[in-house]
């Protein structure tokens, strides 16, 4: 095990709740979290509307259901996805598999640059649907509130994305630097196996050692 690996020290240290609070992956996640309660919040608390022409309540998005929908899924997900990687990130120094480690980073590297995705197209959805709504039954600060912390997501998830890539390059390049070919470690206690075979065994290289002579009875 290296002295580092994916931007955590070895395990075994204490958890220094300070210092991990103080992380830009823990600020960022907790702002993510937060964003993301807003948006599905808003939506599901005001964002259904009951004009008096319908019976039934319609999204306040261009009486797009599927828009609220979309943004209430998208949030829903990325707000459980913040408390699992915030556990992870607490826990992670106390992993000591390399390979653990690596699938964690990979698999936050994923998430975040999926949930970019998907907060860029709920920004652009929301966006478009309201330039087309009829404001006169809408609550306008609770679909502004909705839009504008979906362009907020896009910022702390984008962030997220690049320091999950940094994190599985300094991974790669510790393990790249760390790792030695046997075959060139001259302070191995042991010689390097032979590149190719000599000689093949119980091979007799020597001429006629004369002619046959029967055994006398």
């Amino acid at each position: 095990m290296q002295s580092n690996a994916y931007g955590a020290s070895l395990a075994g240290g204490a958890f220094d709740f300070e210092s991990f609070v103080k992380k830009p992956q823990t600020i960022l996640r907790f702002l993510s979290w937060v964003f993301s309660i807003v948006v599905f919040a808003s939506i599901t608390a005001e964002g259904y509307i009951n004009p008096v022409t319908e019976g039934e309540t319609k999204c306040m998005f261009n009486s797009n259901d599927s828009a609220c929908s979309y943004a209430v899924g998208i949030g829903i997900l990325a707000f459980l996805g913040c408390v699992i990687f915030l556990l992870l990130d607490a826990y992670f120094p106390n992993i000591s598999n390399a390979k653990e480690r690596k699938y964690i980073v990979v698999g936050d590297l994923s998430f975040s640059g999926a949930w970019t995705f998907l907060w860029f197209i709920c920004f652009c959805v929301l966006t478009n649907q309201w330039t087309k709504t009829d404001t006169e039954f809408v609550k306008a600060d609770a679909a502004r509130a909705v839009i504008a912390f979906s362009f907020f997501s896009i910022v702390t998830w984008a962030l997220l994305s690049y320091f999950a890539l940094g994190r599985y390059r300094q991974g790669v390049s510790e393990f790249n630097q760390d790792y030695t070919d046997p075959a060139q470690d001259h302070s191995s206690p042991y010689p390097p196996a032979p590149s190719n075979y000599q000689q093949a065994p119980f091979t007799n290289n020597q001429g006629p050692q004369g002619e046959y002579q029967p055994p006398a009875y």
